[in-house]
């Protein structure tokens, strides 16, 4: 087993045990400290695997600003926090409908006979060039959309509203 494996290996383990941790842990801000570190492992393997581009992208955008703005929108909506309200996880059927769901996958996909397929580099010039002229203005719609989201979470989520 070479290096590379063995760093891939801990870190898809590390990525494993960090989204199952988000999903038991008991308070939401836990929950979402745990989906931050899960973005940066996961960057961490696209750095691995020879995507910096991706990882980057991966590190500014979910790591940074998505972890930012689940925090920034808990606490503009002035919900408690730590308290027995904000009481995240899930029970014990959402999870065991999780496991049956992935045994089914993995079953269904080992059947079928996957080949290797090499694995092709891509020119991150072309691929940044295509994502920020080309696709650009669906970049900023998505931005849009997205603010209008946290706007309405908010006005549904404030306190007094009639």
């Amino acid at each position: 087993m070479s290096l590379e494996e063995l760093a891939f290996l801990v870190l898809a383990l590390v990525a494993v045990a960090t989204a199952l941790l988000a999903l038991f842990v008991r308070e939401l801000v836990h929950t979402i400290l745990w989906i931050g570190v899960f973005f940066v492992d996961l960057s961490a393997i696209y750095f691995l695997i020879d995507a910096p581009f991706l990882g980057v992208l991966q590190l500014g955008v979910y790591a940074g600003a998505v972890t930012i703005l689940l925090l920034f929108g808990i606490m503009v909506t002035r919900k408690r926090i730590f308290s027995r309200e904000a009481i995240t996880g899930i029970g014990a059927l959402p999870a065991a409908l999780a496991v049956a769901t992935f045994v089914f996958l993995a079953l269904v996909v080992g059947e079928f006979p996957g080949g290797e397929q090499a694995i092709t580099s891509y020119n991150v010039t072309d691929l940044s060039q295509a994502l920020f002229s080309q696709f650009g203005v669906y970049l900023l719609l998505l931005g849009l959309v997205m603010l209008g989201a946290l706007a309405g979470a908010i006005y549904l989520v404030r306190e007094g509203r009639e």
